[in-house]
């Protein structure tokens, strides 16, 4: 009989994006998530970037991806960061909205009707959907999709 990694511990590692034109998505990164580069592949035919916080990597670039993000296709829904508090939260909506971000709703929303977890659900420069939040301050926040996860449809 095969092991299993049921009992083992695990965690998430980092997370590998495409992108269309690191140029544009690297800044971005850098800019709302306070990203430092640990490595960099600048070649014309293999650009690339490690991106990390504290030391640690946490999100991979990669420019190899010759259109936007589809929500249609198998894959990837969303990346979600979370954040120590709502005000946390706002802090990113206004560097997003200072970088021209698309929202999928109007500032902070809960995750769902009654909850106290919510945040902010936006799209990067190729349409990858992202979210930032906090897990509690967002009781009297709006529920856009009622008793469904706000973070499952947007």
């Amino acid at each position: 009989m095969s092991q299993s990694l049921a009992d083992k511990s695990l965690q998430t590692g980092h997370i590998g994006l495409n992108v269309t034109n690191i140029e544009k998505s690297l800044p971005f990164y850098i800019r709302v998530f306070g990203f430092e580069i640990l490595a960099e592949g600048k070649d014309d035919t293999q650009r690339w970037a490690f991106l990390a916080r504290d030391g640690r990597l946490v999100l991979t670039l990669w420019q190899q991806s010759d259109a936007a993000f589809s929500a249609g296709a198998a894959g990837l829904h969303h990346l979600s960061f979370q954040v120590d508090t709502i005000e946390d939260v706002k802090i990113a909506e206004g560097v997003l909205r200072e970088l021209g971000a698309d929202f999928a709703h109007e500032g902070v929303v809960s995750h769902g009707e009654g909850a106290g977890s919510g945040g902010i659900f936006f799209t990067d420069p190729d349409g990858i959907r992202l979210e930032i939040y906090a897990p509690s301050g967002a009781e009297n926040a709006p529920a856009p999709t009622g008793a469904a996860p706000t973070c499952g449809f947007f």
